[in-house]
């Protein structure tokens, strides 16, 4: 069993979907994928969990290819609310509070020893066991470099799109409550990303196959959707197209693997209604 979590709300669940189905595509293995989301409707009205339908497709799509699949909601909402609702990070400009769910996988009940952590705006281009199977038995998780914070920010500074979890140690050294603490008293751009950089002692760092943040090569597991600049005349020009913005894909990304993955997802809209 391959263990897997996301982040989010409802708004994002065609992202969410179109990830989960190419985690299927790539892999015979079976996946538990967790959903981790909660309830800020008095926030932002877009800020409600994922719904039984929506939970019904995702599992309709992982069973299709491994019967033993399966996908689990938690709600978090309580948990969230004890803390990081009153922290310094609970409006960021950038993300959503959802990002900081995955914050809590060491204090939930029932969660495996070993996940993996993926952000919604993730496709897999291979068979994720290739992460899954890296050895992190002495490290609190595994992150590979982010493409341009290691320039910027710090050498040594990841990218949080993509983990590897090894929770009974960030148990045993307390990573993800220094990590809880630092958001909630330091305003920060990219709170729990700069806060991981800042707490994790023992991390390893994965090579950028398992989180490509710029163009899809041969042997790439993982490409993230994320924020990206390019240089026109020597003007920094940023982009942000995700992996439901199709026809950007298309054009400006030049992107066309995931082809069959977006016919198969039209057949699922035209027959669930994912709205309910």
């Amino acid at each position: 069993m391959i263990n897997v979590c996301y982040c989010g709300n409802r708004k994002i669940f065609p992202g969410l979907l179109l990830s989960v189905m190419s985690l299927a595509k790539h892999t015979d293995r079976a996946l538990s994928v967790y959903v981790l989301s909660m309830d800020l409707h008095e926030q932002n009205p877009a800020f409600v969990p994922f719904t039984q339908n929506q939970m019904n497709v995702l599992n309709e799509v992982l069973r299709e290819k491994n019967p033993e699949s399966r996908a689990i909601q938690l709600d978090l909402t309580d948990l969230y609310k004890q803390k990081l609702a009153k922290g310094k990070n609970r409006k960021a400009a950038i993300y959503t509070p959802y990002a900081l769910l995955r914050l809590y996988l060491d204090v939930l009940p029932d969660i495996p020893d070993k996940m993996i952590y993926l952000d919604v705006d993730t496709m897999c281009t291979d068979d994720i066991a290739n992460l899954y199977d890296v050895d992190i038995e002495n490290y609190e998780y595994a992150a590979a470099l982010d493409y341009l914070g290691k320039f910027w920010i710090n050498k040594n500074y990841c990218n949080s799109g993509v983990l590897l979890l090894n929770l009974p140690k960030i148990r045993d050294t307390g990573l993800f409550d220094r990590v809880r603490e630092l958001v909630c008293n330091k305003k920060m751009a990219m709170p729990d990303q700069s806060a991981l950089h800042k707490c994790g002692k023992l991390r390893l760092y994965l090579p950028e196959r398992f989180n490509e943040q710029r163009n899809i090569k041969p042997d790439t597991v993982v490409k993230h959707f994320c924020k990206g600049i390019k240089w026109i005349l020597f003007f920094p020009f940023t982009y942000n197209i995700k992996q439901w913005h199709r026809d950007k894909v298309h054009k400006r990304l030049k992107i066309t693997c995931f082809d069959d993955i977006y016919e198969k997802y039209d057949l699922l809209a035209k027959e669930f209604d994912f709205s309910n």
